[in-house]
């Protein structure tokens, strides 16, 4: 079961954002929708949405924000990408998300190899995207890397083999990431499901045990 092999990989913490940055320098954030404080806060606007995160940093002496997996938020909410006025609103998080600045480098969590990238370039989508494929014994699944650097895609190749660590991509602006404050969307997906530099981040509640199914917890892996 790929669940017990990502457990089983490694004991250590690993980081998939500049790693000289010390995993004390972490602080947890909420951004579902029982959050309080971001009651007043415009998440559609990048610039008051960084604002709430810089101060979450300030308060928690922390220079990256981080968490999401399995979180309702109403981060989506004026976005029709995510038809968030149906009752099918995609608004169940499927990754862990890496707050910090633009131009931080993204590491590749595990030895692998691209499978795939694409500029998902529509409003509230994932800008710049990777997908590793990796195996572990008899299990292949991927890694999603999202709301990058457009440079990031320049030098890219299908079949680059990559390795634990290596230095993969940089974190886009608001401009190039499709109007989100600058942050690493993380997600680990069993089956692309045919997906080539894309798959859903975001699901409604109507498919949440399908999703989560199919896109495991990354902290198995990343134990932060």
């Amino acid at each position: 079961m790929l669940e017990n092999l990502l457990k089983a990989y490694s004991q250590e913490r690993i980081a998939v954002v500049d790693a000289s940055i010390s995993f004390k320098k972490y602080a947890l954030v909420d951004l579902s929708v029982q959050n309080e404080r971001l009651e007043n806060v415009d998440q559609s606007d990048p610039k008051q949405f960084q604002d709430f995160l810089d101060a979450h940093l300030t308060r928690e002496r922390a220079k990256v924000a981080y968490g999401g997996y399995n979180e309702e938020r109403g981060l989506y909410e004026n976005s029709e990408q995510f038809n968030s006025t149906t009752e099918n609103a995609r608004n169940i998080h499927l990754g862990i998300d890496f707050w910090v600045g633009a131009g931080t480098p993204v590491l590749a969590a595990m030895d692998g190899e691209v499978h795939s990238f694409k500029d998902n370039n529509a409003v509230a989508d994932y800008g710049p995207t990777i997908i590793l494929k990796h195996r572990l014994e008899d299990q292949v699944f991927y890694s999603l890397y999202g709301h990058l650097s457009r440079r990031s895609l320049q030098d890219m190749n299908i079949g680059k083999i990559v390795k634990k660590g290596d230095v993969i991509a940089t974190l886009g602006t608001p401009e190039e990431n499709v109007n989100y404050a600058p942050h690493l969307h993380f997600q680990l997906i069993k089956d692309l499901q045919g997906n080539n530099g894309d798959y859903p981040g975001v699901c409604s509640k109507a498919e949440r045990d399908f999703y989560l199914a199919n896109c495991p917890d990354p902290n198995l892996l990343l134990k932060i």
